[in-house]
């Protein structure tokens, strides 16, 4: 039986939850989330923070990468999610060309992740060049996370879906970057796809915490697409998921049982149909003129 406290006494995990576990050296959890249901089991597990990720384009919508998610996909998500869970920190993805034209856009975009889709903060991807933009919406009032390393929404300018920080002048730059968020007044950090060593400095270096993904055991925290998590997508899986189930096999497998069960007329059984009173049934057959 569980030993956890019901789901109504726990308290929301805020901003500054994420710092305390810094300071004390509780590890940080995050995984995506997409939907009501998903939302809800998630929350219920006592997860430390629920990404809305613009992932979403390609393990719900089905496109190639990020780059198609727009601001409506994100808040119709986003709305879902923040229905079905009401403990973890719920941080919403904003998607590509949403904070890049101008800052005035982007603190417009970045408010409505809070008013209209229900989260308590955002994400966005880049470094020294985001961080006017960064100061910008924190100006406002909207609680920022950064994301360095592997960015997906610059996957053409990385030359695709691959590891950061593996030179010494990547490195460094991806070091300094991260100072320069930390000042611009992100209160965390994603670290995506970085060697382990260079992930374990930047995260002894900064104040605020960091969360890893492909970025080895040193970051005050670790998140995962749960989609990866529980073996949903099939079309690749990057080297550093775990996947702690493979329900992708387990869906296929319920699906087929299925069809071969009405193909054969062996679903619905009689326990799976609704009966009727013989007394009405008789009266319709009296009242349609249809012998019995």
């Amino acid at each position: 039986m569980s030993t956890q406290p019901p789901h109504s006494d726990r308290k929301k995990v805020t901003t500054l939850s994420f710092r305390e576990k810094k300071i004390i050296g509780e590890q940080i959890t995050m995984l995506t989330a997409y939907d009501y249901g998903t939302a809800a089991v998630i929350d219920r597990a006592r997860i430390d923070s629920i990404l809305v990720g613009d992932s979403l384009g390609m393990v719900v919508l089905g496109y190639e990468n990020t780059l198609p998610v727009t601001m409506d996909d994100m808040i119709h998500h986003c709305r879902a999610v923040s229905r079905g869970a009401d403990y973890a920190l719920l941080i919403g993805d904003m998607p590509f060309m949403s904070y890049q034209i101008s800052l005035d856009e982007a603190i417009r975009n970045a408010g409505r992740f809070l008013q209209e889709g229900g989260m308590d903060a955002v994400k966005l991807e880049g470094g020294r060049e985001r961080s006017e933009t960064i100061k910008a919406i924190v100006g406002a009032g909207i609680p920022v996370m950064g994301h360095l390393g592997l960015t997906p929404q610059s996957v053409h300018q990385l030359g695709g879906f691959r590891a950061q920080g593996k030179s010494a002048t990547q490195a460094q730059r991806l070091f300094e970057d991260s100072q320069i968020l930390q000042d611009a007044g992100c209160f965390s950090l994603v670290l995506e796809s970085i060697p382990a060593r260079l992930a374990k400095l930047v995260s002894q270096q900064l104040e605020i915490p960091t969360i890893g993904i492909g970025a080895g055991p040193d970051c005050d925290g670790q998140v995962l697409v749960t989609h990866d998590l529980l073996g949903l997508f099939d079309r690749f899986t990057p080297r550093f998921v775990k996947k702690y189930a493979d329900l992708h096999l387990e869906m296929t497998r319920a699906f087929e049982a299925y069809i071969q069960d009405v193909e054969a007329g062996e679903f619905p059984e009689r326990r799976h149909c609704f009966s009727m009173p013989d007394e009405a049934w008789e009266a319709l057959l009296r009242e349609l003129g249809i012998e019995a």
